[in-house]
């Protein structure tokens, strides 16, 4: 469950990594009928589940959304090129952090190393037992991140580093990018003034309220899930472009469901808050900005996948205040 939550966690922050470079296989080609069964019904359940591109409409007022996959891929030159028109018919373009804020973000960890870091107290190897350290330290040497550093840096942090596969840290300094960086650079080349959703530190509070210990197990979980972390990447971005991100989340459950330490419904529970604390919150955020740009508009909006759908997801917020919802070619 957590490690489901961690991916998203990279997706909704432009953490760009790539699967080039992975042999990853795609999960959702190899389950089981009963397990692929359970997730379909699940994800029907869930309103909006299915669909990368919407618009949504009141009035005159006009928003076309996008759901974005932070990490690289061929596939997004020739999605741009399908809803590049609503990029160019724009008034304004929201996303979730434009160059402004990345800027910020790149400055503000650079000036204030306790962000990422633990200044004082316990470290790591401190805080785990000396099997669970010794995995972690093996899992960051893999990334390129000796030990003695790793064991400074904060668990969410951690957690977010093993989400990435050892195969993919290369491109990652590379610089690669995914739909988002593509739409803001057509943007700019147009001149279309961008909008930033939240405040570029918004990551650095999603953590805030969560215990000591249920940070230490984002760490476990993730862990446990180690070995296929190619699987997992492979998994993601075949959905993505299947525009079926949500099973992704609900294979995550499927998979905690065998982790040991938990029940089912402890589970459950835990994916309620991960999901409200790291995604439907932050779609409540938005939902002034998306509609005075609509008013404005016509409108455009990009921002990671897994927002869009759910009850509290930004499109089933929109259609609350009035909006039509209505799917489009993506």
């Amino acid at each position: 469950m957590l490690r489901t939550a961690l991916v998203w966690i990279l997706l909704a922050f432009s953490v760009k990594a790539a699967t080039a470079a992975c042999n990853g296989t795609d999960l959702a080609q190899t389950m089981a009928p009963d397990d692929r069964a359970a997730i379909d019904a699940a994800i029907s359940a869930v309103p909006y589940a299915r669909g990368n591109a919407w618009l949504a409409q009141r009035g005159d007022a006009r928003l076309f959304l996008v759901g974005t996959y932070h990490l690289d891929d061929p596939r997004h030159d020739a999605v741009l090129e399908r809803i590049g028109h609503a990029v160019d018919e724009a008034k304004v373009v929201l996303v979730e952090a434009g160059p402004d804020e990345m800027e910020n973000l790149t400055s503000e960890m650079t000036r204030r190393p306790d962000l990422l870091f633990t200044t004082s107290g316990p470290t790591l190897p401190e805080r785990l037992d000396e099997a669970d350290w010794q995995m972690l330290a093996d899992a960051m040497r893999e990334r390129g991140v000796p030990p003695v550093l790793a064991s400074k840096m904060r668990p969410w942090y951690v957690s977010m580093m093993l989400g990435i596969p050892p195969c993919a840290m290369e491109e990652i300094g590379a610089g690669s990018s995914g739909l988002d960086a593509r739409i803001i650079d057509r943007a700019e080349a147009k001149g279309i003034p961008l909008w930033a959703l939240e405040p570029y530190d918004t990551i650095f509070g999603l953590f805030d309220a969560m215990p000591p210990e249920k940070q230490l197990d984002m760490i476990r979980a993730t862990l446990a899930m180690g070995e296929q972390a190619e699987d997992y990447a492979a998994t993601l971005t075949e959905a993505y472009f299947a525009e079926d991100v949500r099973l992704s989340w609900e294979l995550g459950r499927l998979a905690a469901y065998d982790l040991p330490g938990m029940t089912r419904e402890e589970v459950d529970a835990d994916l309620v808050l991960m999901e409200e604390a790291l995604v439907n919150r932050r779609n409540r955020d938005w939902l002034p900005a998306l509609e005075a740009a609509a008013e404005e508009g016509p409108a455009f909006a990009a921002f990671g996948a897994m927002h869009l759908s759910g009850e509290e997801g930004v499109l089933a917020l929109l259609e609350r205040e009035g909006f039509t919802i209505e799917r489009q070619p993506f």
